[in-house]
């Protein structure tokens, strides 16, 4: 997803020292993680490393080694935010989990500006050979490739798709299996918990082990809405790619407060912007926070579930001033979807999820 820049929050009034450590609370059922912003990785934030260090385990960048910034010209890469994030994370005693390899997003113009299948599949193979090559034992997991399907499970119509063919994604993961062996490799994608988008993951799953590729997981991003959380749809999901013999994340777990006129998270969608649909700039009502509480609390008592197939689940930003859905679909919104708020405190929705572990 892309990313937000977020003041310096005000500062906190309570320690953090008092407050419930999620990756304790769920030490025996599976990791905890976080997204972090370049801010943080800059390490300019020691509130946010505060927070960091005591709630999460794992991590995640939102965008530093997407191809854009990580290979902005042909044959130069920019290392220096990754070799940040490895550091930051070294320090916090953080797994990372990269992402993402491959994606149709977020690339570099030259790239988009390339004409022949060769060039394009040169660039393919290159970027993913020198950038899992490079961190290959630095980082616990890989999203190989991200958001291949449509939302009818076929296969989007890509860059990638029309210059490589369908076996693009095969290869990526055969390219990542040996670049990076020491890491996981996962398919990451939203909305792939509904039934006709999961079959296409399914079917791109079974592909990817036909062929004796590596596939250690699938990510489900898990960009849902206020009151809407399609827990059946989840649950059926965990069941069926497990089956598959494989391990299941929530890679980008957020809950959306405000209003949409579509579900899923293209990125290439938008929305105009419109005081209405901005209505809770000072605040969010108690009856939306109580039930931002109940969805998590929800959603959490499911994973603990099915704790023996969720290796991880991660939430997409620290606080709500630093996430995504402040500025998608619609620019300059004030969005609600973390567990702590803009000042890193913990939210009514923090202590629905600690309460889970109490049932």
């Amino acid at each position: 997803m892309v990313e937000v820049s977020a003041k310096p929050p005000i500062k906190h009034t309570k320690s953090v020292k008092e407050t419930p450590s999620l990756k304790k609370v769920f030490k025996k059922d599976f990791v905890i993680g976080t997204a972090l912003s370049i801010y943080q990785i800059d390490d300019k934030d020691p509130q946010a490393t505060s927070l960091i260090a005591q709630q999460f385990n794992t991590a995640t960048p939102e965008n530093i080694m997407k191809a854009q910034i990580i290979h902005p010209k042909w044959d130069v890469y920019n290392f220096e935010p990754a070799d940040k994030l490895i550091t930051y994370c070294k320090n916090l005693n953080l797994e990372v989990n990269a992402h993402a390899l491959i994606w149709h997003s977020q690339l570099p113009n030259f790239v988009r500006q390339i004409k022949d299948a060769d060039s394009v599949k040169t660039f393919f193979e290159n970027h993913i050979t020198t950038v899992a090559k490079r961190y290959d034992g630095k980082v616990k997991t890989w999203d190989v490739v991200n958001e291949a399907l449509n939302e009818d499970g076929t296969m989007r119509r890509s860059i990638f798709l029309n210059k490589l063919g369908e076996n693009f994604v095969t290869e990526a993961f055969r390219l990542a299996q040996t670049a990076s062996p020491k890491s996981e490799l996962y398919y990451n994608d939203y909305n792939n918990e509904q039934p006709a988008k999961r079959a296409g993951c399914i079917a791109l799953i079974k592909k990817i082990q036909a062929a004796g590729v590596k596939i250690d997981g699938v990510g489900i991003q898990g960009h849902w809405h206020l009151g809407k959380i399609p827990l059946k749809q989840i649950e059926e999901s965990i069941l069926a790619y497990s089956a598959l013999g494989i391990k299941v994340a929530f890679t980008e777990l957020d809950i959306e407060v405000l209003k949409r006129d579509f579900q899923g998270a293209d990125v290439n969608q938008r929305m105009q912007n419109s005081p209405s649909l901005n209505p809770y700039a000072n605040g969010l009502p108690d009856s939306l926070q109580t039930q931002l509480a109940m969805d998590y609390e929800a959603l959490f008592n499911l994973f603990l579930k099915h704790k023996d197939k969720i290796s991880r689940v991660t939430f997409w930003g620290v606080h709500d001033g630093q996430s995504w859905l402040n500025g998608w679909p619609v620019r300059g919104r004030t969005n609600y979807p973390l567990l702590f708020d803009r000042n890193y405190q913990p939210k009514p929705a923090f202590y629905s999820v600690i309460s889970t572990k109490g049932k």
